[in-house]
């Protein structure tokens, strides 16, 4: 099978910074620095590589995120709810059929996210798609259709929280990554982030 084209005017992607990072110390973990730059823009970069439109969803830091050159959007519900109310913020945000949502902290993820993602949702005619590393799901990498958003206000409002949960009432397509295992690592502690650190410049020597 050809090949999709991932259609650039459909898709947002909405970087989720809202958390409270509390294992980095509450530093704000995409503004951490990582190679050279910091933890966002690496995934930024790759977003860019597949689509046009961004937001950053942060609850804190607003200006510094400001910086790299996209709307940020905070929590529309108080009180740190978790990936969900990022998802939600980004809903109401973007005006495109789908967002594609990933997380601040995973700087390796793959240039093909959304291509691989797109295809699978299209290919099994589902409402969300979710990335796999061939061991275990990773939910907040997700293409999810943005009609889907009363239904998640419902689900929230209700004091409901859990990523799974709300997924099992939609129609769920899983994209695998088996050849990128590494690529949704995520950077939760100053010690994650000194190791992946020394294996960067390792691979780069």
């Amino acid at each position: 099978m050809s090949e999709a084209v991932i259609p650039q005017k459909e898709i947002t992607g909405v970087i989720l910074a809202g958390g409270r990072a509390q294992r980095m110390g509450g530093i704000d973990k995409g503004l951490i620095w990582l190679n050279g730059k910091p933890m966002i823009a690496h995934v930024i970069a790759a977003l860019r590589a597949e689509i046009d439109n961004l937001l950053i969803n942060a609850n804190r830091n607003r200006e510094k995120y400001a910086a790299f050159g996209y709307p940020v959007i905070p929590d529309i519900m108080d009180g740190y709810l978790g990936p969900l109310a990022g998802m939600a913020s980004g809903m109401r945000a973007a005006s495109t059929p789908y967002i594609v949502t990933t997380p601040c902290d995973s700087p390796l993820i793959p240039s093909n996210l959304v291509q691989q993602l797109y295809e699978t949702l299209l290919r099994e005619n589902a409402d969300i798609s979710v990335a796999h590393d061939s061991e275990r799901m990773h939910p907040v990498f997700a293409l999810i259709r943005r009609d889907l958003l009363p239904d998640l206000l419902d689900f929230l409002n209700a004091g409901q929280r859990k990523i799974d949960r709300w997924y099992a009432r939609h129609r769920l397509a899983v994209a695998y990554f088996r050849d990128r295992p590494e690529a949704f690592r995520n950077v939760n502690s100053p010690e994650e982030r000194a190791k992946l650190e020394s294996e960067l410049e390792v691979t780069h020597q």
